[in-house]
């Protein structure tokens, strides 16, 4: 049964009204580039950010019949990108067959890992199964100090995440082109990302330096006010100066490249959601347009009106934030 997330839904300035008065037009899809499919939420992992509250208790879990389903969503507006995400999305019983599936229908996969898992009992195949299907690996890696991420994620994540990365390196991830190797970094407090670039380098120094790693790029991804960390925020009496820091953060240059304007989000049981954030939320599509998976008509859904909540400050926030990290 899925874990209560509560949500306050009174904006601090209504998001989609900001966009409409910020840039003249109403916040609406431009395409679907990016099918994102959320395929269940059991995790090895329990981090204290997980806007979806995955946890190794959670139980809900795609069926093959809506894996298949979302093949033939793909095969239909042919994406850039199928983005398969959890959970640990590795942890579905049927996860080498999805992404088989995928692949042999000639789409290119992208799995977000959070990299431990390959440690788990059962799972030593990951990494060579990842290189001979050439899927595009985004790993969780919130900072390149020890003592950051094992608050952030649980003890001896570090360690593990160091030694999946060299793996991962042994194989060509992060050296070969045709095996991208992107690490996602995620703030620890109440403050906005610091600029891309300039983390990225640090990144790229330090472990290089320290761990003898490499990878293709860095993700800086704003910790959305939902789910754990949302909890956290309300307990301490910080929520409402963190919505009012994404609120006065926002940047309108960050509005076209928003990811729920180029993508749709799958959740497990077929449900279409504008992006991660809202699976999360359980806040489904516009009530003008189909809802479900079976029902998915690229003439439709790819010029749908998008839902917003207080939350969506988090993506136009400075440089804005997405699946793909900083926006501007």
């Amino acid at each position: 049964m899925s874990e209560p997330i509560h949500i306050q839904t009174d904006e601090p300035q209504p998001f989609a009204e900001r966009v409409l008065r910020e840039t003249g037009r109403p916040l609406m899809s431009a395409g679907i580039e990016v099918v994102q499919v959320n395929i269940g939420l059991r995790c090895n992992l329990e981090c204290e950010h997980c806007h979806v509250v995955s946890s190794p208790k959670r139980t809900e879990q795609m069926d093959w019949s809506t894996m298949e389903q979302v093949v033939g969503v793909a095969n239909t507006v042919q994406p850039s990108v199928v983005d398969i995400t959890g959970g640990a999305p590795e942890m579905h019983p049927r996860f080498r067959e999805f992404v088989e599936l995928l692949h042999a229908s000639g789409h290119h996969v992208q799995v977000r890992t959070n990299l431990t898992i390959f440690y788990e009992p059962g799972y030593d195949w990951l990494p060579g199964f990842f290189r001979d299907h050439q899927v595009e690996l985004v790993a969780s890696m919130p900072c390149y100090l020890k003592d950051n991420v094992d608050r952030q994620r649980g003890t001896g994540t570090f360690d593990k995440s160091v030694e999946a990365l060299r793996w991962l390196n042994s194989l060509g991830y992060g050296r070969d082109s045709a095996l991208p190797l992107h690490l996602v970094y995620n703030p620890t407090g109440v403050h906005l990302p610091p600029d891309q670039a300039g983390l990225e380098a640090d990144y790229r120094q330090r472990l290089a330096d320290d761990h003898d790693i490499y990878f293709t790029g860095l993700f800086t991804i704003t910790n959305m006010p939902i789910g754990r960390w949302r909890a956290d925020l309300q307990r301490e009496g910080r929520l409402d100066d963190y919505l009012g820091l994404l609120a006065s953060g926002f940047n309108s240059e960050t509005v076209p490249a928003l990811m729920c304007r180029h993508q749709i989000e799958i959740g497990w049981d077929g449900t279409l959601y504008d992006c991660d954030f809202h699976l999360a939320h359980r806040l489904g599509l516009h009530e003008s347009v189909p809802g479900h998976v079976r029902d998915f008509d690229p003439d439709v859904h790819s010029v749908r009106t998008i839902v917003t909540r207080d939350y969506c400050y988090g993506c136009t926030a400075g440089a804005g934030s997405s699946c793909g990290g900083a926006l501007a």
